[in-house]
Parts: C-alpha cells; sequence; structure tokens
C-alpha cells in the first residue's frame, strides 16, 4: 500500500486547538509586522527627504534595550528577542536605503 491509501491519522484535540492558536497567532505577527513596516516605510521616504540617515544608532540601541525589558516581563528569552528586532532593524534600513536611492536618481 502507498502512503496515499492511508488514512490520516487522528490529530488529538488539544494538539488541533494548540495549533489552530498558533496559526492564528502566527497570521497576527504577519499582519502587525506588515503596519510596523508601513510606519517604517514612511520613516524611511521622510527621512530620505529630509535628508537624514537611513540608520540611527542612538535609537536602535533604545529599541532593542526596551524590547529586552519588555522580553523579560514577557518572560521570553531578551536574546531572541533582540536577534528578532536586530533582524527587523536590518530590513528596515534597507528599505530606508532604497528610499535614499530613489531620492537621488
Amino acid at each position: 500500500m502507498s502512503g496515499a491509501e492511508h488514512p490520516a491519522p487522528a490529530i488529538h484535540p488539544e494538539l488541533k486547538r494548540l495549533r489552530d492558536s498558533i496559526d492564528n497567532i502566527d497570521a497576527a505577527l504577519i499582519y502587525m509586522l506588515a503596519e510596523r513596516f508601513k510606519c517604517t516605510q514612511q520613516v524611511g521616504a521622510l527621512k530620505a527627504r529630509i535628508d537624514l540617515p537611513s540608520s540611527d544608532p542612538g535609537r536602535e540601541a533604545a529599541q532593542i534595550e526596551r524590547l529586552r525589558r519588555l522580553a523579560e516581563g514577557a518572560h521570553l528569552d531578551p536574546d531572541f528577542a533582540a536577534k528578532f528586532l536586530n533582524f527587523i532593524i536590518k530590513e528596515v534600513i534597507r528599505h530606508h536605503d532604497s528610499f535614499r536611492t530613489a531620492e537621488q536618481a
């Protein structure tokens, strides 16, 4: 018998409930990130227009520290939170750089 002929095993109801919650949270994260990037793209366009650098190391360091504290309060690994925000910041700076390039063209 091939694998296609075997019926899918039943999923434990609690496992399904937990997975459904995870799926909902993942969807919310995507929509929240999309909203965040809409805001940061406006910041990038403004920075390009008023000739500010794409990166603001002081703000970035303060935000990372802020998220580390929030993570600790939420019982989330602060190192993970910092890595996550650093990843987002790098993407934001890349977007800001693209606005600067577009302004110069």
